[in-house]
């Protein structure tokens, strides 16, 4: 009987070996032949998967937003308005090994696309990423609003701002500095933000 190759979980396998070279060498260090050599591939296999690099750096940029997305979208939306926020956001959070490769690679794209003048495929995936991550603040606030859980006067458009703002630094400070911005300590400002904003 053929052997049933699983066509996905390989592009998969190229991408994570992809990330791995990126958080250890630096995105200029991915080229086909490391990759194929962290994945314990050849370079034409590699290829057979991903003919040019520009479709590879896609897929593994898509795999971050992927994986998030799905983490998200299998949550349980029962609890309180509060306990359900916290645990959307915190999936976007490099909170746990996982969560800060996908955070790695996410900022190893984002500075390589600012490098490239802010066009061309990584520019549009850092963007992608960036206006899903401002979409859940969003989505989120408007539900504590429509619930009646938030504070009176507040302007949400400042808010999903300042939220989407707050994400972004308490990522990067939980990157930068691993032993002060502890996950404990994400959690514990982040809640803390949250609460700001409620009746």
């Amino acid at each position: 009987m053929p052997k049933i190759v699983d066509h996905e979980t390989r592009r998969e396998e190229i991408a994570e070996a992809l990330w791995r070279v990126v958080r250890r060498d630096g995105i200029r260090a991915a080229s086909v032949r490391t990759i194929a050599a962290e994945a314990g591939w050849s370079a034409g296999a590699v290829r057979y998967y991903f003919p040019d690099q520009d479709g590879l750096l896609s897929f593994a940029m898509d795999l971050v937003t992927r994986r998030v997305t799905e983490r998200i979208d299998a949550l349980d939306p029962k609890g309180s308005a509060l306990s359900i926020v916290l645990r959307y956001l915190e999936e976007a959070l490099p909170l746990d090994a996982e969560r800060r490769a996908e955070f790695d690679v996410w900022l190893a794209f984002m500075a390589q696309a600012q490098a490239e003048s802010g066009t061309g495929t990584l520019h549009e995936h850092v963007d992608k990423v960036h206006n899903g991550l401002r979409q859940l603040c969003e989505s989120l606030l408007q539900a504590l609003a429509q619930s009646g859980t938030l504070r009176d006067g507040l302007d949400l458009r400042r808010e999903v701002e300042r939220l989407h703002a707050v994400i972004d630094g308490l990522s990067l400070h939980a990157t930068i500095q691993p032993d002060r911005t502890t996950p404990a300590r994400v959690r514990q400002l982040l809640r803390h933000h949250i609460e700001s904003l409620l009746a």
